[in-house]
């Protein structure tokens, strides 16, 4: 399970991680605290799922969300810097998406989605559309978040 090797990740190397989750609405805290011991290395999640809770729980600028959406590079990136200042974190992961049905433009499809991961040493925000239904697409992202985060430490 992808959840139990972050953990064990981030076990060995003493990091605590904290998230912070928009589309995904709380699957990436709920995937990380099914593992038993997860709160040796688990300090929080932020679900900020409206843009007032990203501006004032985790600091997103409200230049960013104006210049370049709700759901963008910028805004993931300031989604994941806030929730590891927020909680003291070594690392963070962040998302924000569109999971759909509805709400999608040519430019902002339903499926897109902003992963950001912020490790000590690096900082990262990673693109992708999922074409599957409204829960697929948020199951897939937690996990896609996830693995990333895991391939990320594993560099």
């Amino acid at each position: 399970m992808i959840a139990q090797i972050l953990g064990d990740s981030l076990m060995k190397r003493g990091w605590k991680i904290a998230v912070a989750e928009s589309c995904t609405g709380g699957l990436i805290g709920h995937l990380i605290t099914n593992v038993p011991g997860s709160s040796r290395y688990f300090l929080g999640d932020v679900v900020a799922y409206s843009n007032e809770a990203k501006l004032t729980l985790l600091g997103v600028k409200e230049i960013t969300i104006h210049k370049y959406g709700a759901v963008s590079r910028e805004c993931a990136e300031e989604m994941v810097k806030g929730v590891v200042k927020l909680f003291k974190a070594n690392v963070g992961i962040s998302t924000t998406g569109i999971a759909g049905p509805g709400d999608g433009t040519s430019e902002k499809p339903v499926g897109l989605a902003y992963i950001g991961l912020l490790t000590p040493k690096k900082m990262v925000v990673n693109r992708y559309i999922f074409k599957e239904k409204r829960e697929e697409t948020k199951e897939k992202i937690a996990l896609k978040a996830l693995e990333d985060m895991v391939n990320l430490l594993e560099k």
